[in-house]
């Protein structure tokens, strides 16, 4: 087993050159490389670099009430056309129909054909399209046009695919450097931009439609009439309070433009937007002009009227200029609207989340304390608890985070926070593998093998608990990403590849290594503890340590009873805390505003806390929030998405007319259907986790393993719950993440417990199973306090450097390690017991050999 072939050997050094090169690029900008080379990058998120991430969402009850007026104005020509007399047309969006009563039934079914005529082809599958309308009639002379379903996602999808297109226009119109717009679900756009720290004029920019279009003025209505007379709709200007009354007909269409630029009118100096029509749109464009010199022609923007001037002479040259009270900024700002296209239908924002440079540099910071100190601690922890082996594990500690870059750049992920916080779990859990080998290969050595025998057997013994270990930590991984949402999802990879890079180095790299050195050394004996007085180098070598003595022999079920019972109370009250007082819900699962404010001087929380409570958006909390200038804002969710981000920009107003010169460092502002969408997708993670980790279990185990697994699993979580509702940890994504990985955890300690018993009830064929239940719990103490120490050792830091953000995730993990740790003793054990006294050992137990010896065989 410890015999590597040559070209084994060299593939595994050459594997790790690999992944050194490819982690080189991010030592290095962009820049220095040559286009034709292929430098993947990992680059940094909005958190640790400032930036904005906004979620929009498209109104798709607008495409549908927009093509339900068409069909109206379509219906208005063709029945007038085919006089068909008609009363009643109209169109209800809230059934996606529109209905006509034709006056005499008879010609019910000429209007049936002619309203057939305005149904648009969708593709409904490879070659096959149909139309986007069915059209019936009724005995009455009703005639129904309604959108189909095909129609309805055909209309959607384009809406969103506009839509995508057009917001990537805009931004890169805004001059925004590596911003990303990519889709997200069904009728969503995702916008990540760096380094913009006021998204304001971008949302402004973004949540506008900016469908302009020409239309005729009926001179001949009223504008203060009640009722607009038929084909003409009351429209008001945009920056007064006078009504137009405007031919519903569109005489040209924005869609025309080619161009659009901000200028100064040469005459009166003040500014305007000059546009460029293409050769239709020109046409158009001085055919209308020609046919209605001295009538007026309105310009009309998102259903509000830019201007309205009258027709002096022809305009052929297709150009032509809009005015109104424009600044600088405002001028540029409808250029940009204008050039990149309009929207197919309204956006709105459902989710802001912005973080100021100085927020992300802290956030930099934060994370490389807590990762130094993390691996410094485990480092040494490993060295001196392991000796020679536990140095080695180290070396393949150091290139497990070199092949995690790697794999992150080829990926070109995006690091986090959260996937920060990742990287520090992973330093603790990578190290369980060694542990599992080490001990195993320690066990051999008392048990008289040879030094090789020893190091074969430990390697190819731990294999198999290894393997299943670390998948139920991949379970809980997958889980987290396929139901996560945002940095959680970042998290999620980092710690699954880090779990399938350390069984590598551990099983491959470490025992290459310990190849290497016994055909060098050709030892006598596996080096153990040093003696006194013994030199720098055989201290270096010789573990100097245990945290449990080789060989114990703890009646740990003596207990079994009364530790289910705890655990049954404390579960039971964790419960009842969750529900009251409850849990403290986090921005992401109950909405709201949460704002972070730096003041010019020291904040004066009255004052702020009056301006922002007059402005009547439900109750305020405020609090000072790390030094005395800095204050953290929370304000409810506010019902509608829209609302929220007028809200939004009102608490911006009012600190700024209170405050002059208060900085925004973060905004996080969650509408109430994401948030309800982000618990949903947070409990489905933790319910999925739970239940594919007891299906993995019940299939590599005995059903009674299965069982006590998933039980424990539950009351884990339970009691990790109740934690959080009594000492008011928030509730949000990245506890949730927290949670997911102590289940991880909590399921890796229980299969390595599991896979012993079950070594052992193959071993022992007569031991009574309350006695081989202690015996393979005492069998790997050493391993459980071992990973459970490691683990502890990179989360503290978390919790005393990783800053405000992580506080929730890193007092979650470390209150997890300790209940999981004891859980896998008091009751994932005692269960077995219970469940299995009469499957898993047959035979009466006064039947059974003193000692445990296994039976012989015949």
């Amino acid at each position: 087993m410890l015999h590597f072939a040559r070209w084994k050997s060299i593939s595994i050094i050459t594997f790790l050159a690999i992944g050194v090169l490819l982690c080189v690029p991010n030592l290095l900008p962009r820049s220095v490389f040559p286009d034709w080379l292929p430098a993947r990058q990992i680059s940094l998120g909005l958190d640790l670099r400032g930036g904005s991430y906004l979620l929009l969402e498209v109104d798709t009850n607008a495409v549908v009430r927009e093509r339900l007026e068409g069909l109206v104005d379509g219906a208005r020509t063709r029945l007038r056309t085919a006089n068909i007399r008609y009363t009643g047309l109209a169109a209800d969006a809230a059934n996606r129909r529109m209905s006509v009563r034709v006056t005499d039934p008879a010609q019910a079914g000429a209007a049936a054909t002619a309203l057939r005529e305005l149904a648009n082809p969708v593709q409904v599958s490879a070659g096959n399209q149909s139309p986007d309308i069915d059209v019936t009639t009724a005995p009455d002379g009703t005639v129904t046009a309604t959108l189909n379903e095909a129609g309805l996602r055909a209309k959607a999808t384009s809406a969103v695919e506009q839509s995508i297109e057009i917001v990537r226009r805009r931004v890169d119109e805004t001059g925004v450097a590596d911003a990303l717009v990519a889709r997200q679900g069904a009728s969503r756009v995702l916008v990540q931009l760096p380094g913009i720290e006021d998204p304001n004029r971008i949302k402004e920019l973004l949540g506008r439609t900016a469908r302009m279009t020409f239309h005729l003025l009926d001179e001949s209505a009223n504008p203060s009439a009640a009722v607009a007379p038929p084909g003409v709709v009351f429209m008001s200007g945009e920056n007064t309070a006078e009504r137009y009354p405007i031919r519903r007909r569109v005489e040209v269409d924005g869609a025309n433009l080619t161009d659009a630029r901000a200028g100064q009118d040469s005459r009166t100096g003040e500014w305007v937007v000059n546009f460029t029509f293409d050769s239709v749109g020109a046409r158009r464009f001085a055919q209308i002009t020609r046919e209605n010199v001295n009538r007026r022609f309105a310009i009309v923007l998102d259903d509000k009227v830019i201007s309205a001037p009258v027709i002096r002479e022809p305009i052929t040259g297709g150009r032509g200029q809009i005015s109104g009270s424009f600044t600088a900024r405002t001028a540029n700002d409808l250029a940009v609207l204008l050039r990149a296209g309009a929207l197919p239908a309204p956006l709105t924002v459902v989710e802001e989340r912005s973080v100021g440079p100085e927020l992300g540099a802290d956030a930099i910071r934060a994370g490389i304390i807590s990762l130094g100190a993390g691996a410094l601690l485990v480092f040494l922890y490993m060295g001196f608890a392991y000796g020679l082996l536990g140095w080695f594990a180290n070396i393949a500690l150091a290139f497990n985070l070199v092949l995690m870059a790697a794999a992150l750049s080829l990926l070109e992920a995006t690091l986090t926070l959260p996937g920060i916080a990742g990287i520090v779990l992973t330093l603790g859990t990578a190290l369980d593998a060694n542990i599992l080998i080490n001990e195993r290969i320690r066990e051999e050595v008392k048990n008289g093998r040879t030094p090789i025998s020893a190091l074969e057997l430990g390697f190819s013994k731990a294999s198999g608990t290894i393997m299943d270990s670390n998948l139920t930590n991949l379970i809980a991984m997958i889980c987290l990403y396929a139901f996560g949402s945002g940095p959680v999802k970042g998290f999620a990879v980092t710690v699954a590849i880090g779990t399938v890079v350390q069984m590598w180095t551990a099983t491959t790299l470490v025992r290459l290594m310990v190849a290497w050195w016994y055909r060098a050394t050709r030892p006598k004996e596996i080096p153990t503890f040093a003696k006194p007085g013994a030199s720098l180098y055989e201290r270096l070598r010789r573990p100097l340590f245990r945290l449990v003595p080789d060989v114990t022999k703890i009646p740990f079920m003596k207990g079994a009873k009364a530790g289910l019972l705890v655990s049954a109370v404390l579960s039971t009250l964790s419960v009842v805390v969750a529900f009251h007082p409850g849990l403290d819900k986090g921005i992401d699962f109950k909405g709201g505003i949460v704002m972070e404010v730096r003041t010019p001087d020291v904040a004066d929380l009255g004052v702020l806390r009056g301006t922002v409570g007059g402005l009547g958006l439900g109750d305020v909390g405020l609090q000072q929030f790390g030094d005395a200038s800095t204050v953290l804002l929370r304000l409810p969710a506010q019902g509608e998405e829209t609302q929220t981000q007028t809200a939004v920009n009102r608490v911006r107003e009012s600190l700024e007319r209170v405050a002059p010169g208060t900085r925004i460092l973060r905004v996080e502002a969650v509408g109430n259907r994401v948030s309800d969408e982000l618990f949903l997708g947070g409990m489905i993670a933790l319910a999925v986790s739970l239940v594919a980790m007891l299906l993995y279990i019940w299939f590599r185990f005995e059903w009674q393993f299965g069982i006590a697994a998933i039980l424990t699993l539950i009351l884990d979580t339970t009691k990790t719950i109740g934690f959080m509702a009594l000492f008011s940890v928030e509730f949000n994504l990245t506890t949730i993440a927290a949670i997911l990985t102590i289940i991880g955890f909590s399921a890796n300690d229980k299969v390595v417990v599991f896979d012993r018993m079950r070594e052992n009830l193959r071993k022992f064929k007569q031991m009574p199973l309350r006695q081989l239940v202690d015996q393979s719990i005492n069998e790997t103490l050493n391993r459980s306090v071992g990973t459970s120490m490691t683990l502890l050792l990179s989360a503290v830091p978390l919790l005393l450097f990783g800053g405000d953000t992580l506080s929730g995730f890193a007092q979650v993990m470390v209150f997890g390690i300790i209940v999981s740790a004891s859980s896998s003793v008091f009751i994932a054990a005692p269960i077995v017991l219970y469940t299995g006294e009469k499957r898993l050992r047959r035979g009466d137990p006064a039947e059974t050999t003193g000692g445990g010896k296994p039976a012989r065989a015949g």
